[in-house]
């Protein structure tokens, strides 16, 4: 189709959408109706699928677009401002007050919790191809193994740690009491954001799922967070 999108996604051994960064993406152009295909792409074939319609860059990241005009736009955030411009309506509402204070609850989060999704994204999610690079980089990284990750500082350690933010990020839900999107009813590209994250988690299985909205401080408040998001959602698979 000539107006169609191509969206860029990580694959998975189930077949689903997963990673949070491009469900924010994937949500986005659901809810704004757009026509898009999604191309899967392992994580060590991005930068051979990417490099030569990208400026140069240390790395090269999913999700990213490319727009009928054949132009690329790579960054979640960045593809939500280029849409927004494009296609404004419906909003994105990118001006949120809200947006930048669950960015940041977000990011203290996820810091502990990197024990908790790194090893399973790994363990649960992965092709081999991109298993195997996940590996590699990440136990780089951390300098230890993903076994060592998950056994020194996942756990109950790092849900400890990620509570207070994540208790954060509840109450934002919670101020706009008519829900319950975090501008009451209306919904933007802030409930993507979240959205993305909690899908993210329950990836994992029943028990990380569990842990995760035990933290939260409120599990029914996001769990009805999720059911509102459902008409942008359900499309995980193409």
């Amino acid at each position: 189709m000539p107006n169609e999108i191509v969206f860029f996604d990580l694959p998975s051994k189930t077949g689903k959408a997963w990673s949070l960064n491009p469900w924010k993406t994937r949500l986005a152009l659901n809810f704004k109706g757009l026509p898009y295909k999604t191309e899967w792409v392992e994580y060590p074939d991005i930068k051979g699928r990417f490099q030569d319609h990208l400026p140069p860059a240390e790395l090269y990241t999913i999700p990213a677009i490319i727009l009928p005009d054949g132009t690329w736009v790579m960054d979640s955030f960045k593809i939500a401002d280029v849409l927004e411009e494009k296609y404004p309506e419906p909003s994105l509402r990118l001006d949120s007050p809200y947006l930048p204070r669950v960015r940041e609850s977000m990011a203290k989060a996820s810091s502990p919790l990197t024990a908790i999704f790194k090893p399973n994204v790994c363990k649960l999610l992965l092709n081999e191809p991109s298993a195997v690079y996940f590996r590699r980089t990440r136990e780089r990284d951390e300098g230890m193994t993903l076994e060592q990750l998950a056994a020194e500082k996942g756990g109950a350690v790092a849900w400890e740690a990620a509570k207070p933010h994540l208790h954060r990020i509840t109450e934002l839900l919670k101020e706009n009491s008519e829900g319950p999107f975090f501008e009451g009813k209306t919904v933007g590209f802030v409930d993507f954001v979240w959205a993305g994250f909690l899908i993210f988690y329950s990836r994992f299985g029943e028990s990380v799922w569990a842990d995760l909205l035990d933290a939260s401080g409120d599990a029914d408040v996001h769990l009805k967070f999720l059911e509102a998001v459902k008409p942008w959602s359900e499309r995980d698979d193409h």
